[in-house]
């Protein structure tokens, strides 16, 4: 069995593809934020061929690609090449349900569903796609009969990448296999930790991690969290990130008028299910908040001054910039 046909890694330095899924429509991921394919145009018709071909043995059985029958065969043990989860069947692991079910009925934050991911097992979907032909010398006397050369067709293996509503890259990923066909019924799973998944999304330049996308529940991880999984470490909200709430405390002395800094979670953290449940995380941004609390007796004009001074001394806030995905900035009266 070739890596082409069932591969068990994720391919390296493989491309983005942008075909469609589902009926190529928008994948709703939260109540304001909806992720679409980068084209809503079907397959190829080359592409669709490949995937679908199902190659047979002598006697007729399926077979792979050099004609040996799965009939029978044992791909099992320890240190098969072939599969990195023996004996996987393909279904969201027991943590991340767990996970899932305690975020839903509130018993669980943002923080913690995320941080639940490290060392599980997710699915990226990958596609085949027709590379070209080999060449054939046009000298060939039977090459000139059939009419050309014609070569061996051989396929890539690219990974799928689509775009949130306001253009950010965004790997898609999926806690099982149910999950992923369903999105995308060309598509074949790539098994992989969740470390070694965002370290790919990163290497594609994503700045989303979107799971689950098209089912009941989707759940966005924005690039800090992608970056704490890719680098095995806990992942701390910037809302509730001391180091650099403390960061932020030191531009006071930059912002005439304002009093005070307060560190919220912002708007777009919550989602929703696609019954309408709220959910406390797994939105796509603004993620932190930012209140601005004036000093006593400031004026309208007061506040703009005071609003144009934090937004401007923020720009210079390096750890700002590396914990927060995306900020909002609010007067607090």
């Amino acid at each position: 069995m070739s890596q082409r046909e069932t591969p068990s890694n994720i391919p390296s330095g493989a491309r983005s593809n942008t075909p469609g899924a589902n009926s190529g429509s928008d994948f709703r991921a939260d109540t304001g934020s909806d992720f679409r394919a980068d084209s809503g145009k079907d397959l190829p018709g080359h592409i669709a061929a490949l995937l679908q071909r199902q190659a047979r043995d002598d006697q007729g059985r399926p077979a792979d690609s050099a004609g040996v029958a799965w009939e029978d065969r044992d791909l099992s043990g320890e240190g098969n090449p072939l599969h990195t989860f023996d004996g996987d069947d393909g279904l969201a692991s027991p943590a991340v349900r767990e996970a899932r079910e305690q975020l839903l009925a509130g018993e669980l934050d943002e923080a913690g569903f995320v941080n639940a991911l490290a060392g599980q097992r997710l699915f990226v979907p990958v596609l085949a796609e027709l590379a070209e032909e080999a060449e054939v010398s046009t000298s060939d006397v039977d090459a000139d009969q059939r009419g050309g050369p014609v070569g061996d067709k051989q396929a890539d293996i690219t990974l799928i990448s689509i775009s949130s509503r306001d253009g950010r890259q965004t790997m898609p990923v999926f806690t099982s296999v149910e999950a992923l066909t369903a999105w995308h019924a060309q598509a074949r799973p790539v098994a992989a930790e969740a470390e070694r998944v965002m370290l790919a999304a990163l290497a594609e330049g994503a700045e989303l991690a979107v799971l689950d996308p098209g089912a009941e529940f989707t759940f966005v991880l924005r690039r800090p969290a992608l970056q704490a999984l890719a680098q095995a470490a806990r992942w701390v909200p910037s809302y509730r990130d001391p180091e650099l709430a403390e960061a932020l405390g030191g531009i006071l002395d930059l912002c005439p008028g304002v009093a005070q800094l307060q560190v919220q979670p912002g708007d777009g953290v919550s989602s929703a299910t696609a019954d309408g449940r709220t959910v406390p995380g797994g939105g796509s941004g603004p993620e932190l908040n930012i209140g601005v609390v004036l000093v006593p007796g400031a004026d309208d004009v007061d506040a703009r001054l005071a609003l144009a001074s934090v937004q401007a001394a923020l720009a210079d806030v390096e750890l700002l910039r590396e914990r927060a995905d995306s900020v909002q900035v609010k007067l607090v009266r």
